[in-house]
């Protein structure tokens, strides 16, 4: 699970993402609003954990933007907001929760998990044309038949698919399904998407995995 963190003092974003990294969490840093409101919108993360106060943009103005985008992600606030009108404006806004600083890391973790608990309780289904993805059950189908992947496999098509008729760059690609954020031979994800091309069994005609040269790939619709 990835998780974007918006706050822009240094020693609580510091203290967040060294805690939740040993919960095994992947985590992103933000430091102001509007840096933190691009990176959201990569559609990159599972959760995202904003402080209402920051420069650039609120967390309120980013979660409002990326709710247009993203339903149903989970939003965490991080707050000195406590009175009632504040905590019901942050939450209509779009929020799911909210907790208030000072906060006892144990408390939030466990705030954390309840969100993600209920995202992974969906019933998620991706279509491709003839292609049916099924996030609950881990399976994917061709014209009604299974195909067996691998899971890095499977995370690769599942990204594709939910970022359809987008342009998936490369770095993109590697950093939200590899997890990796420092300069890589990007070249491993040619050799699964040509495997992922040969289970799937794509034609010539069936040009659902497109190439963007120079950029990365597109899942494409006919």
């Amino acid at each position: 699970m990835r998780i974007l963190v918006v706050e822009d003092e240094p020693g609580i974003s510091s203290f967040l993402k060294q805690g939740l990294e040993e919960e095994a969490f992947a985590v992103d840093v933000a430091d102001n609003g509007k840096v933190g409101l691009e990176m959201a919108l990569s559609g990159n993360y599972d959760l995202l954990l904003l402080d209402w106060m920051l420069p650039g943009f609120s967390g309120i103005e980013i979660t409002r933007q990326f709710r247009k985008e993203f339903p149903s992600t989970p939003i965490l606030f991080l707050t000195a907001k406590d009175t009632v009108d504040e905590t019901i404006f942050g939450l209509q806004s779009g929020a799911n929760d909210y907790i208030k600083k000072p906060f006892h890391f144990e408390e939030l973790l466990e705030r954390i998990r309840v969100q993600l608990r209920s995202k992974e309780g969906e019933h998620e289904k991706f279509t491709l044309g003839p292609i049916e993805l099924y996030t609950d059950r881990h399976q994917v189908y061709k014209n009604g038949e299974e195909v067996q992947l691998t899971q890095k496999e499977f995370a690769l098509l599942e990204y594709l698919l939910r970022n359809k008729n987008k342009v998936c760059r490369r770095t993109r690609i590697i950093e939200s399904v590899w997890d990796i954020h420092f300069e890589y031979n990007t070249g491993v994800i040619d050799v699964f998407i040509n495997s992922l091309r040969k289970k799937l069994d794509l034609q010539k005609d069936e040009d659902y995995i497109q190439t963007v040269r120079g950029v990365g790939y597109m899942a494409k619709e006919k």
